[in-house]
């Protein structure tokens, strides 16, 4: 993986010394740490199927035009749902003092 490769973790580790959260860093990345932003569990996932159901992009550019024109696409309702999610994974993570989620929390 290019984000975790030796020159990668060399050149953050330069950056932040004493401070890098990953599997390689300084401090290690636990290995359940819950989603708990609104990126982490939807929006990744959403735009993973959302690009399922397109032709494989050709180049980096048209990937790029696409993400853009299906994040403008996402129904506001959707994204308030998620917003409104994101209190309810706060206070489980909390009650669990950090632990596993059990399973992901969508309102209804």
């Amino acid at each position: 993986m290019s984000h975790t490769a030796r020159d990668s973790m060399a050149a953050v580790r330069n950056l932040f010394p004493s401070h890098v959260i990953s599997s390689y860093g300084d401090i290690t990345w636990p290995a359940w740490s819950p989603d708990l932003s609104a990126c982490d569990f939807l929006l990744w996932v959403y735009l993973k199927s959302q690009d399922s159901k397109a032709p494989v992009p050709h180049a980096l550019q048209e990937l790029k035009h696409r993400i853009q024109q299906e994040v403008k696409l996402i129904p506001v309702e959707m994204l308030q749902r998620v917003m409104g999610d994101v209190g309810k994974r706060l206070s489980e993570c909390l009650e669990r003092n950090g632990g596993h989620l059990n399973d992901v929390i969508f309102g209804k």
